[in-house]
């Protein structure tokens, strides 16, 4: 499947403070939360923006993962930006402070606690770069967008 068309009648979804999307994700801090176009968040997904989240354009975003901004179990807190076209696995977990790098794969179940480079493969617990990634990896997919 290539995924042409894909996107041609994208529209930004309604985000009401603490209520599933009609994609059934929720955003909690709505008003610390940007959203990009043409993104891709899948079903259950939870974000927690009190310290900014940013999700860039092309970005697809796994079902079932949390973006936290904030973390009560170690005082963790720090904005999250995942950069242009990066795509994060299902079941995984971004923490606070965290940089997903333009183009980036984060494999599915990953925990991701440090910044993870533009134009690699990552994945793990806690997840670290398997593979950097050639412009033919994904110039393909950024040209179907």
């Amino acid at each position: 499947m290539t995924g042409i068309g894909r996107f041609e009648e994208w529209q930004y979804p309604e985000i009401e403070e603490g209520k599933p999307t009609k994609y059934n994700w929720v955003v909690q801090h709505k008003g610390n939360f940007e959203l990009g176009y043409k993104t891709d968040i899948g079903a259950f997904t939870y974000i927690n923006a009190k310290n900014g989240v940013t999700i860039e354009d092309f970005v697809q975003v796994g079902s079932h993962c949390s973006i936290y901004s904030i973390s009560t179990i170690d005082n963790r807190e720090g904005s999250v930006t995942l950069k242009k076209n990066c795509k994060i696995g299902s079941h995984s977990v971004i923490m606070p402070g965290v940089t997903v790098g333009e183009n980036s794969i984060v494999g599915a179940c990953s925990f991701v606690n440090q910044d993870v480079p533009d134009n690699v493969v990552a994945g793990g617990v806690p997840a670290k770069v398997i593979k950097k990634l050639q412009a033919t990896d994904y110039t393909d997919s950024a040209k179907q967008k």
